[in-house]
């Protein structure tokens, strides 16, 4: 009975996690690269039927060629991934796809092929036990594996299905927009190579979650050539601000040699630039990286992004006055509350009282225009902290560690601001709101013990 059990929660297991992808990578903030995803992907939404501000597109920085959705309207897209798309119209292919995975609802409906397939598991499990208690040991532990092995076709099967449906509703999105599906057939070749490169065998996609990519070029392009938009290349303004995006996180997610040596010094375009300036930053080299920031904004003196990245350097680089100048002017023209955030930063750490009450009012904006930040709220609750106003200083504090799941350490700093702010305030009820769900959190994991 103990191996019987044991079996069961294996299989179970197994299927579970085929079915759940991993979201331990680190999330990449930038307002950049934020503003590109939603203006690229926003014709596809709207195709797709979906309202552009509630679905987001971000990126997490892993390596591997990857994008998928793990519930809500989120999806996420590997940095790896945009490193190897050659332009936009790849990147807009992959997305698309995605989105066929929100509107079919396909994280939810995941549970229907796991409910299925554990059906299958069960029953092979009950009629093995029923066969071992006859004693035909040999026989029940065959028909043991032969459920189990059945349940995971079922299943891959069932994943693959949603695969090929994913393909056509994302086809339908590219179509609607009046985006090619080229770069949709592209991107799957790229993937079709890594498979030849891998020794994956070719002839079917048995025993995969995805089908072959080799099949999925061959029925997209029944569908994508006839298309009126095939021919259509990418929209130029889009492609300017990708290889701007791409040289950006090659700069940041890469070892600073290998960039410099995709982006030598001969090279004087834009996102070279870019790209250096990052890998000189993460070198520890201020003055290169410096130089590269300012040859940007000699080509675009007053672009948001390169005055962030100049700010940042300085900031970074221990030169807080020296950057509240270029981010100031970059907050004025986006008013984003991540480049606020940094200016904030700046402010505070000038150690001059006299920025406190602009930062805070800096913070303030920004968490209410982007509450998923966990250090706005840190920084917010160093500035009361700084002022001697210490119960939103706990507010602060809890916000943050509710933000990030530290269930316990949101509950006492809850409860502290409850101590010192006046009942039936907004901050209090805000204070009040954390507390309840920390506590229900906690109790939670506690019943799971």
């Amino acid at each position: 009975m103990a191996r019987l059990l044991q079996f069961l929660a294996l299989t179970l297991a197994s299927l579970a996690l085929m079915a759940r992808p991993a979201l331990a990578q680190q999330i990449l903030r930038d307002a950049e690269t934020e503003a590109f995803m939603a203006d690229m992907s926003g014709p596809l939404v709207k195709a797709a039927g979906m309202e552009p501000r509630n679905v987001q597109v971000l990126v997490i920085n892993d390596p591997e060629i990857n994008a998928f959705v793990a519930g809500g309207q989120y999806v996420w897209v590997h940095s790896g991934l945009i490193a190897q798309a050659d332009n936009v119209n790849q990147l807009q292919g992959v997305v698309a796809h995605e989105l066929g995975h929100i509107e079919g609802g396909h994280v939810i409906r995941s549970g229907e092929g796991i409910k299925e397939a554990t059906g299958i598991t069960l029953l092979s499990l009950v009629l093995g036990a029923a066969a071992i208690a006859g004693g035909a040991g040999e026989a029940g532990m065959g028909l043991m594996g032969l459920g189990q092995q059945a349940a995971m076709s079922k299943f891959l099967a069932f994943s693959r299905a949603q695969e090929s449906s994913a393909d056509l509703a994302g086809a339908r999105y590219l179509h609607t927009a009046g985006i090619s599906g080229r770069g949709s057939l592209e991107f799957f070749k790229k993937l079709q190579n890594q498979e030849y490169r891998l020794a994956i065998p070719q002839d079917n996609s048995y025993g995969r979650t995805h089908p072959l990519s080799g099949e999925r070029i061959q029925v997209l392009r029944e569908v994508y050539e006839p298309d009126p938009a095939w021919n259509r290349p990418p929209d130029p303004y889009l492609e300017k601000r990708f290889e701007r995006i791409k040289a950006k996180l090659i700069g940041f997610a890469s070892e600073p040699p290998q960039t410099l040596q995709r982006y030598p010094e001969s090279d004087q375009s834009i996102p070279a630039h870019y790209a250096r300036a990052y890998a000189w930053h993460k070198s520890a080299y201020p003055d290169r990286a410096l130089a590269e920031a300012d040859a940007l904004l000699a080509a675009l003196p007053h672009d948001p992004y390169f005055l962030e990245l100049k700010g940042q350097i300085l900031l970074e680089s221990g030169k807080p006055v020296e950057a509240i100048a270029p981010l100031r002017e970059a907050v004025k023209l986006t008013n984003q509350p991540l480049i606020s955030t940094l200016l904030a930063h700046a402010l505070i750490a000038s150690e001059d009282e006299a920025n406190f009450a602009e930062a805070e009012q800096v913070l303030r904006l920004a968490v209410q225009r982007d509450r998923e930040n966990p250090f706005a709220w840190y920084q917010l609750g160093v500035v009361y902290e700084r002022r001697g106003d210490t119960p939103r200083a706990a507010l602060a504090t809890a916000e943050r560690y509710s933000m990030i799941g530290q269930d316990q350490m949101a509950l006492r700093s809850a409860d502290a601001a409850m101590q010192g702010l006046k009942p039936g305030t907004v901050d209090y009820l805000r204070a009040q709101d954390i507390a309840m769900v920390s506590r229900a959190a906690i109790e939670q994991q506690r019943k799971k013990r």
